[in-house]
């Protein structure tokens, strides 16, 4: 069996190159086919395999600047060669469910989100941080791509989703049904920690509007209390503008250097309202407890007080000051509730291996009725 891998952009290791790592250990002869790849951003693992790069590759600045070919992406995916693959295993957040596939293979996609900028996301992402050209050019061009987005969804024989959020949207935006897999988290990558952490706070995030890390910056300004900030992003001069003197940016880090800093910090802020959340579970693997927004993949994964079983973190209802403010406060009154062994269990309930176990059952069982067809 020939099996074809599509993946929106391989320009780092976030939660999407996560499950894509695991999808390369299931089908290890696969072919990988991305808009983008820049060398030595993902794992090893990912780096050894065949990479077909569109022709978004050879454009200028694409490696740093990529979003801004956005509207080039629905062709750039449209022109891959899939002809003589018998699976194609998409995992996208933008467009690489719209790769056409043989019309013999089956196409399964691993879906993170319908393209979030021009569905139920589109004013986060055109917010006061958004480039003016997007915030032009967006609202001429959102309705093609919405409608692009619904036609290239009937390309997908079944969508499994990662998180109830998202198959939510999948029927709201496509019309379609999906299967809920929870993407992995590698608990084995992060030590416990002990004992209450250092005397600051921790933001893990790209730095782009709906991750709403203004709102974690400003909650540090009011308190006074210390925040360290890893990630970049578009962001970034905004958000450091908004700084005051306790926060401090760290850019990009790599696997070992979060681990520890997940392993020594009070808590971790999670202030903006994701599909999943692969952070809060990497927090709670290193034994830390989450302050997070309650909405979202948060709902699905962080255990609050009083909720079935050990708490693992603290959800705040609005994404306002005053409610992000007072739940630090809260916590800090609460931290004892929190114990790193029970944060880590919870964890490991998401662990990688129930994920690769879970796709490889899926997939067999869909490729095992599209034969009996």
């Amino acid at each position: 069996m020939r099996v074809a891998l599509v993946h929106d952009w391989l320009t780092g290791m976030r939660g999407g190159e996560r499950c894509l790592e695991v999808f390369c250990e299931l089908f290890p002869e696969a072919d990988l086919f991305t808009l983008l790849h820049v060398p030595g951003r993902v794992a090893p693992l990912i780096e050894r395999r065949r990479i077909v790069a569109s022709f978004l590759q050879r454009l200028p600045a694409a490696a740093t600047s990529y979003r801004n070919y956005l509207l080039l992406m629905p062709a750039a995916v449209a022109r891959f060669d899939l002809s003589g693959y018998d699976l194609v295993l998409s995992s996208s957040h933008c467009v690489a469910k719209g790769a056409h596939p043989d019309s013999n293979a089956l196409h399964v996609c691993y879906c993170f989100t319908p393209m979030r900028y021009v569905w139920d996301r589109y004013h986060d992402y055109l917010g006061p941080g958004a480039r003016l050209s997007a915030r032009l050019l967006m609202p001429a061009v959102a309705p093609a791509l919405r409608a692009w987005d619904r036609a290239s969804s009937r390309r997908v024989h079944h969508f499994v989703a990662i998180s109830e959020h998202v198959r939510d949207r999948i029927r709201r935006c496509y019309g379609r049904e999906a299967t809920v897999i929870y993407p992995p988290v590698d608990v084995q990558r992060f030590e416990v920690a002990d004992g209450d952490g250092e005397d600051f706070y921790l933001v893990v995030a790209a730095l782009v509007p709906y991750k709403r890390v203004d709102l974690a910056i400003l909650a540090a300004n009011a308190l006074g209390r210390r925040l360290l900030i890893v990630g970049t992003g578009p962001e970034e001069q905004r958000l450091r503008a908004l700084a005051g003197p306790t926060v401090e940016f760290l850019g990009w880090r790599d696997d070992a250097e979060v681990a520890r800093l997940y392993r020594r910090c009070r808590a971790v802020v999670f202030p903006g309202c994701e599909d999943f959340g692969i952070v809060p579970l990497e927090a709670m693997a290193a034994g830390r407890p989450v302050i997070a927004f309650g909405a979202g993949g948060a709902l699905e994964t962080i255990v609050p007080p009083g909720a079935d079983g050990p708490a693992t973190g603290l959800l705040f209802e609005e994404q306002t000051l005053p409610a992000m403010t007072s739940a630090i406060e809260r916590f800090e009154g609460e931290a004892h509730r929190f114990a790193p062994k029970a944060l880590r269990a919870r964890a490991e309930l998401f662990g990688r291996t129930r994920f690769r176990e879970a796709m490889r059952g899926y997939l067999h069982a869909r490729l095992a009725e599209r034969a009996a067809c």
